[in-house]
């Protein structure tokens, strides 16, 4: 069984709050997952991972965190091409448009989306934190 990396940026605990809950969905389908904040992250372990789960949330103009991730998310790219990833975050304004933006950017490295990006409005509620979970046992399920 492969491990799937779960790796994700959080200024306020928004989105690390999805990125735990994404682990122990993964870990609830019976799969094993790594979950890291981006400035732990072991970029050669994620670009061997048969799964990859990133997470950032929006910044500035609906963009990625330009300090850690961007540069993170720059160096694993050339490395995309083929994984399956999927794509999470919280926002706090605008429409999802840096979600969109991702999502468009990774399917040009050559990345194959899970799903659609996962997404929600400033803290997660018990939906969006057992729509993590169930992204959790999916990705956990393409390791088996």
């Amino acid at each position: 069984m492969s491990k799937v990396s779960i790796v994700y940026w959080s200024q306020t605990g928004n989105t690390e709050a999805m990125a735990e809950a994404i682990g122990q969905g993964v870990k609830q389908g019976n799969g094993e997952a790594s979950v890291v904040d981006v400035s732990h992250a072991d970029l050669e372990e994620v670009k061997n991972a048969q799964v990859i789960v990133l997470g950032c949330p929006a910044m500035g103009a609906e963009e990625l965190e330009d300090g850690e991730m961007e540069p993170f998310i720059t160096s694993l790219e050339a490395n995309l091409n083929g994984k399956s990833i999927a794509l999470f975050g919280s926002y706090g304004w605008g429409d999802g448009q840096w979600m969109r933006d991702w999502e468009e950017r990774m399917q040009n490295a050559g990345a194959i989306l899970i799903q659609e990006g996962l997404i929600c409005q400033e803290t997660p509620d018990d939906e969006t934190l057992e729509a993590c979970k169930n992204l959790g046992k999916i990705v956990g399920a393409m390791t088996r």
